[in-house]
């Protein structure tokens, strides 16, 4: 292909246009060549690559990508003229832009994509047959290790050593340890055979999983019942948390188990925290706040450890500074201190 002289006048201008030179009255010089729009484009693309832009032109549709590059194949020479001509017209037609929008339901939905809420994205694409738009392998390197598991576990073995060949190679070895022994030993052979296969076969291959992913109904919490539980809990009353507990063990010993170990209260500090960070804890607390709650808490058997933890870890200076409050709460009321 033809190297075009790099132009020295020839720089991005402001107000997202391309300066042509110092400023001058004269018009810019006449094309020597008539060239259609295709072709102006093609001369716009060659010479921004020439001067070193990095143009995502693969985020164009494939048909235009090919008529772009069988374009440049035909163009042969453009004398500077046509060439400063075309630079000018291109320039102009930029300094006259306001606004530009997607084009259709899919570009529309990309833009405003984390902007609107999924239940809303999903049913307009699913009304309008609307595939998720870009590459389907991008998508699926995001995702996390226990849906990549689920897909490889439910594909053929060819399916699975594509996925796992497209994916991070960090992210593919977890993966593989995280299957079974037999499964994990058939797909790394099958990964062997995959020199051969087509780029247009794993790239229907990422459309299919990526369409399987769309396909997923959108959860309408943004965290597991688990968790969720156990935000609750750790805001009830030792009282509440303990019955709903009891109860949960007779309906759901495993359920029950789980969300046991979601809990985070007063009485996990020792298990859960470093003794150099309870200085954090206390610092972060209100003193009157905190000092009714220990005051309480060393009283109770469930917390009395996690109560002597937070003392005999927290700095000195703090501990002379709560000792005036400790005499008034020796001995608050229950109902006090299990609110604190």
């Amino acid at each position: 292909m033809m190297d075009f002289t790099p132009l020295p006048a020839l720089t991005m201008g402001g107000a997202g246009g391309l300066d042509t030179g110092p400023a001058s009255d004269d018009p810019p010089p006449k094309a020597r060549m008539a060239l259609g729009k295709r072709a102006k484009a093609a001369v716009i693309v060659r010479l921004l690559l020439n001067e070193g832009a990095d143009i995502p032109l693969e985020d164009l549709p494939d048909d235009l990508q090919a008529a772009l590059t069988e374009q440049m194949g035909q163009m042969g020479l453009v004398d500077r003229d046509t060439l400063l001509a075309v630079v000018a017209e291109f320039a102009d037609e930029l300094d006259s832009l306001g606004l530009t929008f997607p084009k259709g339901i899919a570009g529309a939905l990309t833009a405003l994509d984390g902007r609107i809420s999924p239940q809303t994205a999903k049913r307009l694409r699913k009304e309008a047959g609307v595939r998720q738009t870009g590459d389907p392998w991008a998508r699926l390197r995001d995702e996390d290790l226990e849906t990549l598991q689920g897909l490889a576990e439910s594909e053929s073995i060819e399916v699975a050593a594509v996925l796992l060949s497209k994916l991070d190679t960090g992210k593919a070895a977890k993966l593989l340890g995280q299957l079974p022994g037999p499964m994990a030993r058939r797909i790394t052979y099958a990964v062997s055979q995959t020199s051969d296969i087509r780029p247009d076969a794993v790239d229907r291959i990422g459309l299919a999983l990526a369409a399987r992913l769309e396909a997923k109904p959108v959860p309408a919490f943004d965290t597991n019942p688990i968790e969720r539980v156990g935000e609750i809990l750790n805001y009830s009353t030792s009282l509440t948390r303990d019955d709903v507990l009891t109860g949960l063990d007779e309906t759901d010993s495993d359920f029950a188990q789980a969300v046991r170990k979601a809990l985070f209260t007063f009485g996990h500090l020792p298990t859960r925290i470093d003794g150099r960070d309870a200085g954090k804890v206390t610092r972060a607390v209100d003193e009157s706040v905190l000092v009714t709650a220990l005051a309480y808490a060393r009283r109770e058997q469930e917390t009395a450890e996690a109560a002597d933890f937070l003392l005999s870890n927290s700095p000195r200076a703090w501990l002379t500074t709560c000792a005036r409050w400790w005499t008034p709460r020796a001995s608050p009321p229950p109902r006090s201190g299990r609110r604190h």
